[in-house]
């Protein structure tokens, strides 16, 4: 049986972001110490955590002997290196495994691992030359998408390719790096699951959420998803599946893409809590936070139950302070509002820098107040 790690034990994060920051906010209020590794110090996490270790993922020696004062780590930021996660496994368990991290956080092996267990994902094929990115393109068609393997996100080394021209300006662009062509999709919307799988293999979701973004960067977040009931048991299916396949122990983010004609596709895998999921903390009896915790420590699972309706959440964005300080006074007039900010001292265009919640009884009534309190912080 798998020992239960207990409230007053120190759970290290790897990485020391928004997420961490949250996850950190929620260990405390169980009552466990926090320990985060990253290169930075006063992170977002390093504010709100018991310890804050500032070290290289590349330095093995601190990582071990962070690893020896921590009783388990998992992690908010997936670009670590699978040495790194071997050599904390010498003295902590890692949630999830090094194996699941390896898999989703390299496009390339990520689309592999899908296809090969059959999960639908868009047509795509892999390049690590200039040839074989000419082979793929051609062998996708165009319109298609190259996306490095490595270090995506937020539309970030994301390049359209409307024609094989394109194809030798693109390879250069991303320096020359392995990539992924994904067939170009005409979407209808995009969703996510987010699914925990625990020690004993117990597992619980969220029901879907719907996501809108702007310039590639997450904006607002509804749920229920305005999907059909099939659609969203399929995909739900789907993410039982994964975790399963993976093994995996703590909380997966499954992003799909549901094109014009109703098909559901895998998007990506986020090995972590993810920005979808952060109206969790106020509008569910369990965070998505609290759920990582109560995984990787082989508590029972909590209730992923709603507190309302529906609820929405807005994405608070580094521009919002480039003529000074929001106004806060006039967004907190919405009292139904919930606010949460990330601890970053320097806000930048582009920059995930808080969020706002609002349940209600209604998807459309939700949505309506969190963007109406938004907009309140540039009266």
């Amino acid at each position: 049986m798998t020992r239960v790690i207990a409230p007053g034990a120190a759970l290290g994060v790897l990485g020391s972001g928004q997420l961490g920051r949250m996850f950190a906010i929620a260990a405390r209020r169980m009552g466990y110490r926090v320990h985060t590794f990253s290169p930075e110090e006063d992170t977002p996490t390093g504010q709100v955590a018991d310890v804050e270790v500032v070290a290289d993922y590349e330095d093995l020696d601190a990582l071990r002997a962070f690893a020896r004062h921590v009783d388990v780590v998992t992690f908010e930021f997936e670009n670590v290196p699978i040495d790194a996660i071997e050599a904390i496994e010498e003295f902590a368990p890692v949630r999830p495994c090094g194996a699941a991290l390896h898999t989703a956080q390299q496009r390339a092996r990520e689309k592999q691992f899908l296809a090969d267990h059959g999960f639908p994902t868009a047509p795509f094929g892999r390049a690590a030359s200039l040839d074989e990115l000419w082979d793929a393109v051609a062998r996708i068609g165009t319109p298609s998408v190259i996306k490095t393997a490595a270090f995506g996100y937020d539309g970030k080394g994301q390049h359209k390719v409307t024609t094989p021209a394109d194809v030798e300006h693109i390879w250069a662009a991303i320096g020359h790096q392995e990539a992924v062509v994904e067939k170009f999709i005409s979407l209808q919307t995009e969703m996510s699951v987010i699914g925990t799988r625990g020690v004993d293999g117990e597992m619980a979701l969220y029901q879907a959420f719907e996501n809108r973004h702007r310039d590639h960067i997450l904006d607002v977040t509804t749920t229920p998803a305005a999907i059909s009931p099939a659609l969203a048991s399929r995909a739900a299916e789907i993410t039982r599946a994964i975790l399963e396949e993976l093994q995996y122990v703590g909380v997966l983010c499954v992003e799909f893409f549901i094109d014009t004609d109703g098909g559901l596709l895998i998007n990506e895998l986020a090995p972590r809590p993810h920005n979808s999921g952060h109206l969790t903390f106020d509008a569910a009896v369990t965070s998505q936070f609290e759920q990582q915790v109560r995984a990787i420590c082989g508590l029972p699972l909590g209730s992923t139950k709603l507190l309302a309706t529906a609820a929405a959440m807005a994405n608070l964005l580094g521009e919002l302070w480039e003529h000074g300080d929001p106004n806060w006074a006039a967004a907190s007039r919405f009292t139904d509002m919930k606010l949460h900010l990330y601890g970053k001292t320097q806000p930048r265009r582009g920059r995930k820098m808080g969020h706002m919640t609002v349940m209600g009884r209604h998807v459309d009534e939700a949505l309506d107040r969190v963007i109406s309190a938004r907009d309140a912080l540039l009266i």
